[in-house]
């Protein structure tokens, strides 16, 4: 029951952060049963299971709210699932490891770029209506993050929040919505690849469980959250978490003295927090001279 009780909370904290944010919940959910020895495979089945249930939760909230854009949430759907399931269909002949840092450099510049974008936006900017998506962009990029995402347990949100904040004028709000909703189909196609290769008998359903009652918790605050964060704040918290996240994953694998990780992650984390205060004070000035 105790273990039970910790996991809900786990699932609870990656699901808030993750409805919040754009993402994070298989990257926490992946990592953490991975620290008590579950096969990869295993693992990323067991968090795509949740997710199917989590998603669903997340994606009824923020239509709710009016967070989606529903013309980019159909264009993304269909290649982030064939991504997801093919990615789930071969992840024990992929080098994930190897790829993966790769991956987390592109993204780290990408959350830097995020960051410095929305240190210089205001509340005074028009922002866009919708994402703009083209067909062509929204196949590209939901192939890749689909793959990724069923390969590492994780990366749906990490690679499309940010590389869809990069527009410039594009609604942070929508862009989490949006991205939070498709992440339900990306999530069953995983979970049917996943089935397909290592079957029910493989899933333990203790960790997907648990992480479900978490996730469903958290899903309509999450969604609530969004709609009262303004976009430059919001998009200050996804750069900045972007940043952190990636920076974690480069640090894991190739860094040997990790006693030079707490100071690089304080480093980051100052940054962030001088990066918020900075934003805020700016927005507070030009309100006030309205």
């Amino acid at each position: 029951m105790r273990k039970l009780i910790i996991f809900a909370f786990i699932g609870f904290l990656a699901q808030l952060i993750d409805g919040s944010l754009g993402m994070a919940y298989g990257v926490t959910s992946t990592s953490l049963l991975l620290t008590f020895g579950i096969a990869p495979a295993v693992a990323s089945a067991s968090v795509h299971l949740a997710e199917v249930v989590t998603t669903a939760a997340s994606g009824i909230s923020h239509l709710k709210f009016g967070n989606v854009d529903r013309q980019a949430l159909f264009k993304l759907i269909i290649p982030g699932s064939v991504g997801a399931f093919a990615g789930a269909c071969f992840l024990s002949n992929l080098p994930g490891d190897v790829i993966k840092p790769y991956i987390s450099i592109f993204l780290l510049f990408l959350g830097v770029y995020v960051l410095f974008r929305f240190l210089k936006t205001s509340q005074k900017i028009n922002e866009k209506k919708s994402i703009n998506l083209s067909r062509k962009k929204s196949i590209a990029l939901g192939l890749i993050a689909g793959f990724a995402d069923a390969t590492g347990g994780g990366g749906w949100g990490p690679i499309t929040t940010p590389v869809l904040l990069s527009q410039k004028g594009v609604p942070a709000r929508k862009v989490v919505g949006t991205v939070d909703t498709s992440e339900f189909a990306i999530a069953v196609s995983a979970t049917l690849g996943f089935l397909i290769a290592l079957g029910w008998q493989e899933v333990n359903w203790f960790w997907v469980i648990s992480l479900m009652v978490g996730g469903i918790i958290a899903a309509p605050i999450a969604a609530w959250i969004v709609t009262k964060l303004p976009s430059y704040l919001l998009g200050v918290l996804v750069g900045g978490f972007i940043i952190l996240t990636n920076a974690r994953t480069l640090i894991a694998t190739w860094t040997n003295h990790d006693h030079w990780a707490p100071y690089i992650y304080m480093i980051i984390l100052i940054a962030w927090a001088g990066s918020l205060v900075f934003v805020i004070r700016n927005n507070k000035k030009e309100s006030h001279k309205e």
